[in-house]
């Protein structure tokens, strides 16, 4: 094995796991299937009751602008550092969020993010609790709720309650942290002469799929953890094709995941049933119900649940993972890196605190990784430049052992032992940088921290691919090419610096490998033209400190760039 062997085997693994995984995992690792079911109401996706209850409301015929739905029904105002929007006291629902601190595009007058809408609005999602009752009236979607306060706010919760014919009175307080998270206390009073059996419930409900498409590298469409273990198995395709996915377990979550948003029901250390459905036209729901209750005549039933509603930022998931919300923060698709990623990520994120620019953080972290693997670069290096010298002396064996290549090895191998020169030593640096770029790779792709953060130049989105193309006449024309298509200067760059790293590598004799060497770095210029600017950023800076590092080595060696051609004897 040699250096050149070494550089081929490295890209072709490299391109199998960011290519290659996602047929592997379609093909072995399916997700189960479970028999459908499916609710439909007027022809419009609507929450389905959880665990089979009574209907759901029905939706008005036709779809309205959001405007006209808000203005439709009492609400409470929803107001913090981190949210927006209103609290429908009709079924007390929470079905208008948008994120504050969140942008939909680059542009400066972008709107926030919306995350919430409510139903008969487009894009229909919602999120509620109550009870499902057997043998009493229970609040259903129609119940119109009265609120002890008008604005939602940390450290203002409202208090919402209604009352049954039968003297049964359900209150929920709801409250809001400056971060994502509702916490809501339900409590049934039963005022009534006879006992009441009730299960507390709680329902994410989205009309339509999410836009952001499911990959192997980030996971979108329904999650949950319950015993511990994130299930990233079911997703919309499941759903489609399985009808619906039933569940069951203790101190755990479930809702939907975007790429960069969850919302997710958490209803404590509870023993629950849970469900992922879906109806006809679309529309997609996580349920629970938790174990019935008998409440008596003139007893309390009290529970306790929480919703996350809100970008997947990783200071705000630990907090609650610390707080009781078992491994919420696997709502973030770490994938088998997760060990390495993490401190990859909380490096990345001081480095950000220090500099205030994204971009400066991803050089900074280049630096210190290349800082770190030096020692080891080095002996990659020596043996380079080792194999550089020996250059013509193995030109020489490949001529004269030309027909007999048991022979040429030998010959090639006793001259390695007599030169003490190892060709495996350049295998390590190429294999401890695989991880690493992966893991960087994932971080760029999945943290909703990168998102909309701007570099320098041309560049104000690290996690868009590079917009200034060659097509576009590198963003002078209005438009943007498709695909591969799109070669942004950094695309550019990296394929110049990977030609000069070969360049400075030993010069291979075999004609093909020259080609394959030849042909590589504009290659792998089109495949990662796609990616985002972050990663072709790392890796640009990576090959310009790999390329001095070698230059530097090789000017101690005594060694030139026309040591690289071969030497014909």
């Amino acid at each position: 094995m040699n250096d050149s062997k070494n550089m081929i085997l490295a890209v072709v693994i490299s391109a199998f796991i960011l290519l290659g995984w996602t047929w592997a995992s379609n093909r072995y690792f399916p997700p189960a299937k479970t028999p459908a079911a499916a609710t439909v109401v007027n022809g419009q996706p609507q929450p389905l009751p959880p665990s089979a209850s009574g209907p759901a409301a029905a939706a008005p015929t036709a779809l309205q602008s959001q405007a006209t739905v808000l203005r439709s029904t009492p609400r409470v105002r929803i107001q913090t550092p981190s949210l927006a929007g209103s609290l429908n006291l009709k079924g007390a629902q929470i079905d208008d969020l948008v994120l504050v601190r969140q942008r939909q595009t680059i542009a400066k007058d972008s709107p926030p993010v919306r995350l919430l809408s409510p139903i008969g609005a487009p894009g229909a999602y919602v999120a509620s609790f109550g009870w499902l009752g057997q043998g009493s009236a229970v609040p259903d979607a129609n119940t119109v709720w009265t609120a002890d306060g008008s604005l939602l706010s940390p450290g203002h919760p409202v208090t919402l309650s209604t009352q049954t014919p039968d003297g049964v009175r359900f209150e929920m307080k709801i409250a809001v942290d400056d971060g994502y998270l509702f916490t809501v206390d339900q409590r049934v009073i039963n005022s009534s002469d006879k006992p009441l059996a009730l299960r507390p419930t709680g329902l994410v409900s989205r009309s339509e799929k999410s836009h952001d498409p499911t990959t192997w590298t980030n996971h979108v469409g329904p999650i949950s953890v319950f015993g511990g273990k994130a299930d990233y198995n079911v997703d919309y395709k499941t759903l489609d094709k399985s009808g619906d996915q039933t569940f069951s377990g203790v101190s755990g979550w479930l809702g939907f995941t975007d790429k960069y948003w969850l919302t997710a029901l958490a209803p404590g250390n509870a023993a629950m049933a849970a469900d992922f459905r879906r109806s006809p036209t679309g529309g997609y729901q996580a349920d629970y119900s938790l174990a019935p209750t008998v409440v008596a005549p003139g007893a309390t039933l009290t529970t306790k649940s929480n919703l996350f509603a809100g970008a997947k930022e990783k200071v705000w998931l630990d907090r609650y993972e610390d707080s009781g919300i078992t491994k919420i923060s696997k709502s973030i698709d770490w994938g088998w890196f997760e060990f390495f990623m993490r401190p990859i990520f909380g490096l990345l994120m001081f480095l950000f605190k220090t500099f205030g620019n994204f971009g400066v953080a991803i050089i900074c972290l280049t630096l210190i990784v290349r800082g770190i693997m030096f020692p080891v670069a080095q002996k990659q290096f020596q043996s380079m430049a080792a194999m550089r010298k020996v250059q013509p002396k193995l030109k020489a064996i490949q001529e004269r052992f030309k027909d007999d290549k048991a022979k040429q090895q030998q010959e090639i191998l006793k001259l390695y032992q007599t030169e003490k020169i190892n060709p495996a030593a350049g295998c390590l640096p190429i294999l401890l940088q695989i991880p690493v770029f992966y893991a960087l790779y994932k971080v760029l792709m999945v943290s909703v921290e990168m998102r909309h953060q701007p570099f320098a130049l041309w560049i104000h989105d690290l996690s868009a691919p590079d917009p200034a193309t060659v097509l576009n006449l590198f963003g002078t024309l209005p438009f943007h090419p498709p695909g591969f298509l799109a070669i942004g200067v950094l695309p550019i760059l990296l394929g110049v610096t990977m030609w000069l790293q070969f360049k400075l590598n030993p010069q291979q004799m075999d004609p093909t490998q020259q080609q394959i060497f030849a042909f590589m770095p504009w290659m792998m210029m089109f495949i990662m033209s796609p990616f985002a600017s972050g990663l072709q950023l790392y890796w640009v800076t990576s090959n310009v400190l790999t390329i001095l590092q070698q230059w530097w080595l090789y000017r101690r060696f005594g060694l030139h760039l026309s040591d690289t051609h071969p030497v014909h004897t």
